[in-house]
């Protein structure tokens, strides 16, 4: 179930400066809202059914000694509307720079990221969405196969990711893999490539220890980077979803619907 709502409102890891050769980062976000889009119809019927509910049975009714068989407790219908509720979805479209995508409506944009735009969860700030685009002066490509294979993006990609989460902290160090590359034809015709990865981070709990055996390495963050790369207007976007890795298979649907809502759009002359 998806609710996509347009909007006017508009990781936690901004880009380090050795990559901002490859990524330009703009000051401020031009983008419109179109209408408002509702696929879930249920909700509604399921907000006027809570009173019926709990209605009192008519008078009439005799008593039972037996035990009764109640409708569901209210938490329960509560719960599955705020469910609903939390699954709506805003859509960003930037059209000075040429791309748009759905983002989490309880997202709040962060200004100052690094990034082109950067949105993230008030509550769990491991989860976020950002964009990156190429430098116009300084990237001419034709097409996401510029990158190469899908496989060869990743591994280009993933180089990326750990020069920007690169620690100058004694005892840390970075596990990362490849978990998935492919490529797909969008709706708008145009070719995007998908990359999968995962980092993890460990770092000992006593550093200063001299004996190897009191340096124990411990995980202090595990995360899924998923990105999606585009090219148009000579330009490579990126946009790319972090979320820990924990979270991954309980989101997994959600989060391939935001991969799947990014589009690069042809700037006007």
């Amino acid at each position: 179930m998806l609710v996509v709502l347009d909007s006017h409102a508009c990781g936690a890891h901004g880009l380090s400066s050795s990559c901002r050769e490859f990524f330009e980062p703009k000051a401020a976000a031009q983008f419109t809202a179109g209408p408002v889009v509702s696929t879930h119809q249920q909700l509604p019927a399921a907000a006027a059914s809570i009173g019926g509910y709990f209605a009192c049975p008519p008078l009439s009714t005799p008593l039972r000694s037996a035990k009764p068989s109640f409708p569901p407790p209210r938490l329960v219908v509560a719960a599955s509307i705020l469910a609903a509720i939390s699954l709506a979805y805003r859509k960003y479209v930037d059209r000075l720079d040429g791309y748009e995508f759905n983002y989490p409506a309880g997202w709040i944009q962060v200004r100052g990221a690094g990034a082109d735009v950067f949105f993230r969860d008030p509550v769990n700030l491991d989860e976020n969405v950002l964009v990156e685009i190429s430098s116009p002066s300084s990237s001419k490509f034709k097409g996401v196969q510029d990158l190469g294979s899908p496989e060869q993006a990743g591994k280009k990609v993933l180089r990326q990711y750990l020069t920007e989460f690169m620690s100058t902290r004694l005892g840390v160090r970075r596990e990362s893999n490849i978990v998935a590359t492919g490529s797909r034809l969008g709706d708008d015709g145009r070719l995007y490539y998908d990359v999968e990865v995962n980092v993890s981070s460990y770092a000992n709990n006593n550093q200063l220890a001299v004996m190897p055996q009191d340096r124990v390495a411990q995980l202090e963050w595990s995360r899924r980077y998923l990105s999606v790369l585009g090219v148009e207007n000579s330009r490579l976007y990126e946009l790319r979803l972090q979320v820990p890795e924990g979270a991954m298979e309980r989101e997994e649907k959600d989060l391939r619907g935001i991969m799947d809502s990014f589009r690069v759009l042809k700037l006007e002359a």
